[in-house]
C-alpha cells in the first residue's frame, strides 16, 4: 500500500520560461483547422436557444458507414533525451526521427513538445492493434535517435518550456497565467479515449462521468515533478483542477446532458477572441459567453457568431467533452505496455451495458471523489474497492466485446499488479525516486 501524501504538499514552483523556438508544422495545421471552424459560420448565435441547439448537436453522431461501438485512441508522450533527461528535445528533432505510420495515426505536437499519436476510430481490438503497431514503430525510431517517449502524465524532471508560438497558444498562455497554465500546456500528457455515443448517448455520458474518479485513481501515473514526489498520485489531474474551474470542472449533471452542456458553455469564461485569421487576444475581466450574448460591459464589441461559439467550445476542457462522440480527457499517460489496459477497461465499462451496471453500482459512492482520486489514487480504500469491482466487470465483458486473449490477459495482469494491491502505477515511480541517496531518475527515463 502507498502511504498517503501529506495534505499540504504542493506542486513545485516554476522557474521563468525560456525563449520559444519555432512552431511545429503538424500542430500548426491542427490549430489552423480550429481557426477555420471559427471562420466557417458567421451567422449570429441566436441567443440562448442557439447555444442550446449547438449543444444538442454535440450529442448527435455524424452520419457514417459501418457499425457503432468504435473507439478512437489519442496517446500523448513527453519525449526525453536518454542521455540527458533534463534536456528539452526540440519538436523538429522528434519529427525528423519519426517514420511514416502505417496504422493511420496522425502525428501532432502539444505546446511543450509533447508527441501525440491520434488513431482512427475503429472497433476495440482493431483500434488497439493499429495504435500498438504505430507506437512500436515510433518508439523504435525514437530509440534509434537516442530519444524515449516517457509514459507519465506530468514531466518528472523538467520545468515547463513552451515550444509552439501560435496566436491561440499565446493568448491561452496569457489567459491562464502561472504557475498552472505553463504546466498544463507544456508538462502534461494523457491517454484520451474517444467513444461513439450510441443509441443512448445520455447513458454513456453519465457512465463516463460517474466512473471518472475510479479510473483516475486506477491509472494515476504522474506523482513526480522537479525530480521528487509532488504530493499527488495524479499530479496531472491536480494541475488541471487548479486552472480555470469554469472550463475544467466536470459538467454538472441533471436529466438532460445537452442542457447541461449548453449551460456549461454559457457560463465558461471566454478564453480568447479571434481578431481576423491570424490574431487572437485573451479575454479579460471574467467575461463569460453568456455575458457576450447579453452584450454586458467588458464583452467583445460585436455579437458572437456560431463560429465563435464553436471555437469557444474548443477552449473548454472538462473531463468529458461531447463532440459528436465522447472525449474522455481525465486519464494520465501510461507506459507503452499499460495504455491498452487503460483503453480496454474504459471502453468495456462505458460501452457494455452489463459491465456498466456492475461498475456503476460500485462507483456510485465515489462519484465526487475527483480530488481524492488525484491525491491518493488507489491508496484511498473506497476507490480501491470500486476499482476492483470495475476491473472484474471489464474482464468479464472484454471477450464478448471482441478483445482477444492477449489484451484480456494484459488487463488481468494490470489488475493483479495494481488494483488488487491498492497500488496505482504512480506508486512505482514514487518508490523509484525515494529508495535512497543516489537513486536518481527511474531507469525507464534514462
Amino acid at each position: 500500500m502507498t502511504a498517503r501524501p501529506a495534505a499540504r504538499s504542493r506542486l513545485p514552483a516554476i522557474p521563468p520560461l525560456p525563449a520559444d523556438p519555432p512552431p511545429g508544422v503538424a500542430d500548426a495545421d491542427r490549430v489552423a483547422d480550429a481557426d477555420r471552424v471559427a471562420d466557417a459560420d458567421r451567422r449570429p448565435v441566436g441567443g440562448i436557444a442557439g447555444v442550446a441547439e449547438f449543444a444538442r448537436d454535440c450529442f448527435r453522431e455524424p452520419p457514417r458507414d459501418g457499425e457503432g461501438g468504435r473507439v478512437g485512441v489519442e496517446l500523448e508522450f513527453l519525449v526525453h533525451d536518454r542521455a540527458a533527461p533534463e534536456r528539452h528535445v526540440p519538436i523538429d528533432e522528434i519529427a525528423r526521427a519519426l517514420p511514416p505510420l502505417p496504422g493511420g495515426s496522425q502525428v501532432t505536437f502539444e505546446p511543450g513538445g509533447q508527441l501525440e499519436l491520434s488513431g482512427p476510430a475503429a472497433p476495440l481490438a482493431e483500434a488497439v492493434t493499429a495504435m500498438a503497431g504505430d507506437l512500436g514503430l515510433a518508439g523504435r525510431a525514437l530509440a534509434g535517435a537516442g530519444l524515449a517517449p516517457a509514459g507519465v502524465g506530468l514531466d518528472p524532471v523538467r520545468p515547463p518550456r513552451r515550444q509552439l508560438r501560435l496566436p491561440r497558444y499565446d493568448a491561452m498562455a496569457e489567459f491562464l497565467g502561472g504557475p498552472y497554465g505553463p504546466l498544463m500546456m507544456c508538462s502534461t500528457a494523457s491517454v484520451q479515449v474517444n467513444l461513439d455515443l450510441g443509441e443512448r448517448p445520455g447513458a454513456r455520458w453519465e457512465r463516463a462521468h460517474l466512473l471518472g474518479p475510479v479510473l483516475v485513481a486506477a491509472f494515476a501515473n504522474s506523482p513526480l515533478a522537479g525530480g521528487r514526489p509532488c504530493g499527488w498520485m495524479s499530479g496531472r489531474q491536480a494541475v488541471w483542477e487548479r486552472l480555470d474551474p469554469t472550463r475544467t470542472a466536470p459538467v454538472p449533471a441533471t436529466a438532460d446532458p445537452a442542457e447541461d452542456w449548453a449551460g456549461y458553455l454559457l457560463d465558461a469564461r471566454l478564453m480568447l477572441v479571434r481578431d481576423g485569421a491570424d490574431r487572437c487576444r485573451p479575454a479579460r475581466g471574467g467575461v463569460t459567453f453568456r455575458d457576450w450574448l447579453a452584450g454586458r460591459p467588458g464583452a467583445p464589441g460585436r455579437p458572437p457568431t456560431l463560429g465563435d461559439l464553436a471555437y469557444h467550445a474548443t477552449t473548454v476542457f472538462p473531463p468529458v467533452r461531447p463532440r459528436g462522440w465522447l472525449e474522455l480527457r481525465y486519464l494520465d499517460a501510461q507506459r507503452p505496455d499499460a495504455w491498452p489496459v487503460c483503453v480496454a477497461v474504459t471502453y468495456a465499462l462505458i460501452m457494455d451495458d452489463r459491465a456498466a451496471d456492475a461498475a456503476l453500482q460500485a462507483a456510485e459512492p465515489c462519484r465526487d471523489l475527483w480530488s481524492e482520486a488525484a491525491r491518493r489514487g488507489l491508496a484511498a480504500p473506497r476507490l480501491a474497492r470500486a476499482a476492483e469491482a470495475c476491473f472484474r466487470a471489464a474482464l468479464e465483458a472484454l471477450p464478448r466485446l471482441g478483445a482477444g486473449p492477449v489484451l484480456t490477459g494484459e488487463v488481468a495482469a494490470f489488475a493483479d499488479r495494481h488494483v488488487s494491491r491498492g497500488r496505482s502505477p504512480a506508486a512505482d515511480l514514487v518508490e523509484a525516486v525515494t529508495r535512497g541517496p543516489g537513486s536518481g531518475p527511474p531507469t525507464w527515463l534514462t
